[in-house]
């Protein structure tokens, strides 16, 4: 498959995945020895099994969505849950439930205002995700409250300061594809997130 052109910029080369590790590993590696690396079949935090391995984020496939999604799971994380293998959370594939959905909902609300975060300091369209295509009982659902709690995370964020190693990660992005652009000046709208 050919790389895509626009304006004359490479997009498979903007939005190459590999960037995100490089950033991630540069801010990350040392101070806490932990590694975000693509390929991998599933999503996955696993954390170091001997004390001098690496933590290692991994992400699905090259996808520069996945691999920005996972990091903002990895940034909310405390310590405990960085020394549980996925954080400790549980995962419902697809065909949830109303009420399953609802609880993964509840969880995936500041990771995914975070990845909007990343996703705008890269340039990148997010989408936010519900995650669940086969959602039984999907009249019974309003996708709609879950982009709206994601809106309204993202902007609690740009009045309370993004968590720590977000801030971080976003600087670092920002340089990196040479948006720089402060969190206080990002525009966060609902109809960007029902394009």
């Amino acid at each position: 498959m050919g790389s895509v052109e626009q304006c004359g910029i490479n997009i498979d080369a903007v939005f190459c995945s590999e960037r995100l590790e490089r950033v991630f590993n540069g801010c990350f590696a040392d101070s806490f020895n932990t590694r975000l690396c693509g390929g991998a079949d599933e999503p996955l935090y696993q954390p170091a099994v001997a004390e001098r391995d690496p933590h290692t984020l991994y992400y699905r496939q090259d996808y520069f969505a996945s691999a920005l999604h996972e990091v903002s799971h990895w940034c909310i994380a405390g310590v405990r849950r960085r020394r549980q293998i996925d954080f400790g959370y549980w995962y419902a594939p697809e065909g949830r439930s109303v009420e399953q959905q609802l609880a993964f909902e509840a969880v995936e609300c500041k990771p995914q205002a975070l990845e909007w975060y990343f996703s705008k300091a890269c340039g990148y369209r997010f989408q936010v995700s519900t995650d669940n295509l086969a959602l039984t009982d999907a009249a019974l659902h309003d996708a709609a409250l879950f982009q709206h709690a994601v809106l309204q995370q993202a902007r609690h964020w740009q009045q309370q300061g993004l968590p720590a190693r977000a801030a971080v990660y976003y600087r670092a992005l920002c340089s990196a594809f040479g948006t720089d652009i402060t969190p206080a000046q990002l525009r966060f709208t609902l109809a960007e997130l029902q394009r």
